[in-house]
């Protein structure tokens, strides 16, 4: 194919891919109510497998990064932001993610809301959901990298609130704005002053001049950008939205976790990583960030009840692994195990939404058990899925995330030799909380459910595939076999990557190996054939309620934030009725009432009265000409 030939080709394919689901959520939005049944659902699910097939012929035609401007949007002066998007190895992987997991949960939405109200407005905002999110990872300009950031910000706001009539769902949709907003802030702040430091919106001309900007205004940017990520990506101390999220349908729980918003953060780290790499300082803050994460988040996993909640921390956690790959230069590796997360944490979650809805609705894992041959078509993927969260040796997850602890350990230092043990105690805790999950819930006595969805558990296979055997994307060096993925991101790869002996490699394998059959082993130990029965009436330790509750990090924000801007709120709100909005129109009448009293006065018709007066009015203007004289 000619160049002339391949960048037309682009030209048709690039814009389709975000532009495809947005315009099916318009749509569906202006017109849902008056589509026949089911049509919405078929519109987004049909709009978002065309953005996968775009994708795909993208891919294939992929040669060079390419910048396509579309039209212009913004044109003031010196503001120029075209609508322009941008191409490049790290896009094309994401969109591929993006367009394939997003297709599978809308196909899979179709089956789990079938009898729900207002399928219009989901499928509406699921649809718009993914356009936001393939916007956000095509931008080729700040501007229009902000508002894909800001839809996906506003599509989870109303999905997880999506059953509002409920207060506590209602109250979930909006902490999650709210606390995402101050991330938002944060990068607000940041591509502004890219602006003025450079002069331009391109992305990838920011990138190119990053090395000339001073080392501490590097620093500075660098933690405004983290401090985006830490919002979408719900990483500490801007996690505590996540949690409350489940309430939302559990489609919009597997896009939220697998495809979309939480993926967002790590993905902005990777696409600026040019500059953010230069500054060892950030670098230190988003893998010391990720570490801590990492390790919350698998603690508090470990005795949640919610099967749903079990698996959002599980997120967290997983999250926290990808910012210590960002952090340690490692970005072939966090964008492995991001591709990896995204195919097994969305099969559990979809599994996770079979077992609810054959339990009608339940949710806490002690009610269940038993499932193993009840849903044997959920079970087996969900078994895949659960191997893999865990890291188990063969499966992709063990190989996406010993890549990252490599990438740690190859790093050197205590601070990098410290997040390498606290990433193997979290690979061990995470085995034992993902396990204590399958064993609770499918082993041990039985119950009677209700007949799964055919489509729904089909749906869970490619994904548990995919989810086995990811580790073909990116083969250990060892292998001899070659790295595609490594390969295809050569051109994003940091300078001076480190590498070690296959020797060294195999090591560190043998051992994250070890950690994870010991964590399987215990899980076995405490909880398989059901063994978790004669502890669930026990008395429950603080520590156990601690880690219930977040480590209680959401009453630290009511002391500290809330309550004091409840205070102020209502201080405010009581001057402001009393004083301006009650008192004042009084004190204004009672003024002018006065002011009219005095004034009648003069008017009395004394001739004493007017002397007076005039007297005082001629000694004020001699005075005041004699002052501007003198």
């Amino acid at each position: 194919m000619s160049s002339v030939n391949w960048v037309n080709s682009m030209h048709l394919s690039l814009p389709l891919i975000p532009f495809l689901p947005i315009l099916a959520g318009i749509l569906i939005a202006l017109a849902g109510m008056r589509l026949p049944g089911r049509f919405s659902s078929l519109l987004a699910s049909g709009a978002v497998a065309g953005s996968f097939v775009f994708s795909l012929s993208a891919f294939f035609q992929y040669r060079t990064p390419v910048t396509l401007e579309l039209f212009r949007w913004l044109s003031a002066f010196d503001l120029q932001a075209p609508v322009a998007l941008y191409y490049d190895p790290l896009a094309a992987v994401m969109c591929l993610m993006v367009s394939f997991v997003s297709g599978i949960i809308l196909l899979y939405s179709h089956a789990y809301m079938r009898g729900e109200a207002d399928q219009a407005r989901f499928f509406s905002l699921m649809s718009l959901f993914v356009g936001a999110m393939l916007l956000l990872v095509l931008a080729g300009n700040l501007p229009l990298l902000f508002l894909g950031w800001e839809g996906v910000g506003f599509c989870s706001y109303g999905l997880i609130g999506f059953w509002y009539r409920e207060e506590q769902n209602a109250d979930a949709g909006r902490k999650a704005f709210l606390v995402t907003r101050i991330g938002d802030t944060a990068f607000a702040a940041g591509i502004f002053w890219l602006f003025l430091l450079c002069g331009t919106l391109s992305i990838s001309e920011i990138n190119g001049m990053a090395a000339l900007l001073p080392a501490g205004v590097v620093t500075a940017i660098g933690l405004l950008l983290l401090g985006g990520a830490l919002g979408k990506s719900a990483q500490m101390p801007l996690m505590v939205w996540l949690p409350d999220a489940m309430a939302g349908p559990t489609p919009v729980s597997a896009l939220i976790h697998a495809a979309t918003m939480v993926t967002a953060g790590v993905y902005l780290l990777m696409r600026f990583f040019p500059l953010v790499g230069l500054s060892p300082a950030v670098c230190a803050a988003i893998a010391v960030t990720g570490g801590i994460t990492a390790f919350y988040a698998a603690t508090c996993a470990l005795v949640q009840r919610d099967l749903k909640r079990i698996l959002a921390y599980s997120t967290m956690s997983q999250i926290g692994y990808m910012m210590l790959g960002v952090g340690s230069g490692a970005v072939t590796a966090a964008t492995f195990h991001l591709l990896e997360h995204a195919f097994y944490k969305s099969l559990l979650f979809l599994g996770a939404g079979c077992v609810i809805s054959a339990l009608h609705h339940e949710q806490d894992i002690f009610r269940m058990g038993g499932l193993r041959k009840r849903l044997p078509g959920v079970y087996w993927p969900f078994l895949a899925g659960a191997a893999c969260l865990a890291g188990l040796p063969l499966t992709g997850g063990f190989f996406s995330k010993d890549g990252i602890l490599a990438a740690l350990f190859a790093q050197g230092g205590i601070l990098f030799g410290g997040l390498y043990l606290l990433g193997l105690v979290t690979a061990l805790l995470t085995v034992v909380y993902t396990f204590r999950m399958v064993f609770v819930v499918f082993h041990g006595d039985g119950q009677e459910v209700s007949a799964g969805s055919r489509l729904m558990e089909g749906l869970l296979v490619p994904l548990a595939v995919l989810g086995l055997f990811g580790e073909l994307l990116n083969l250990p060096a060892y292998l001899g076999l070659g790295s595609w993925l490594g390969e295809f991101f050569l051109p994003l790869a940091p300078a001076g990557q480190q590498h070690f002996s296959p020797a060294l490699e195999l090591s560190l394998q043998a051992l994250a190996a070890v950690v994870a059959l010991a964590g399987l082993a215990f899980a076995y130990q405490r909880y398989a054939g059901g063994r978790w029965r004669s502890r669930e009436t026990a008395a429950v330790s603080q520590f156990v309620v601690f880690l219930q509750n977040g480590w209680y990090f959401d009453n630290l924000y009511q002391i500290l934030i809330v309550r004091p801007f409840e205070r102020l709120a209502g201080f405010i709100e009581r001057w402001f009725e009393q004083g301006a909005a009650i008192g004042g129109p009084d004190r204004l009448a009672e003024v002018t009432a006065r002011s009219g009293e005095l004034l009648g006065r003069w008017s009395s018709g004394r001739i004493s009265l007017y002397l007076l007066s005039f007297a005082a009015g001629v000694a004020l203007l001699l005075g005041y000409l004699a002052w501007s004289v003198l």
